[in-house]
């Protein structure tokens, strides 16, 4: 890894989108493909998204990239 590039207000917006999604391994639907909001909530804790990387996009100030 090379530093975040995700910026606070991207993570939390992960955070919130991957707890539905695991919500959905416990309520509603049921069905395992919940399991896949561990991607966003990997992403949003290591401040680092590998697509983001590949495409050389950055959501987080200058200041608060560096490791």
């Amino acid at each position: 890894m090379s530093g975040k590039n995700v910026g606070t207000a991207d993570r939390v917006i992960r955070v919130i989108v991957g707890g539905v999604f695991i919500a959905l391994v416990f309520i509603g639907p049921r069905t395992p493909w919940g399991w896949i909001g561990l991607v966003p909530l990997a992403t949003a804790v290591f401040s680092w998204c590998p697509l983001y990387r590949l495409f050389g996009l950055r959501t987080c100030k200058e200041a608060s990239c560096k490791i």
